[in-house]
């Protein structure tokens, strides 16, 4: 019993760090894109934001794959809610207000597929 207990808090230690991890990067990219961002500038905070959540996630034993897949697409979900709106123009914030569900979207299922790519280059290292 004890070591269950012990195994369990270890799973949520190592699982509050990868959500401290994601924070501070969200943190980090919202303080550097105060100016704006462009979306290739988006989508390389993206994809480092996937590398480091595969990475901190594949040490966490705890989880199942599917659970640490949606945990990762649920960090992508948190920077796109932070910062997707700096990358749009005044000018096409009308149209961008009606097709962000959508692009939302589409960005989660992209890095959906991301993480199939990034996992075995995270396992090498």
């Amino acid at each position: 019993m004890i070591g269950q207990v012990s195994d369990s808090k270890a799973a949520a230690d190592g699982q509050s760090s990868v959500v401290d991890k994601v924070a501070l990067f969200i943190a980090s990219a919202r303080a550097a894109t105060v100016d704006g961002l462009t979306w290739q500038e988006f989508g390389e905070l993206m994809v480092a934001l996937l590398h480091l959540t595969v990475a901190a996630l594949d040490a966490v034993g705890s989880m199942t794959g599917d659970e640490k897949k949606s945990f990762a697409v649920e960090a992508v979900a948190r920077l796109f809610d932070a910062l997707a709106d700096r990358a749009v123009p005044i000018v096409a914030y009308p149209v961008w207000m009606l097709a962000r569900p959508a692009i939302r979207a589409l960005v989660l299922a992209l890095a959906g597929g991301a993480i199939e790519q990034i996992l075995p280059l995270v396992r090498l290292v």
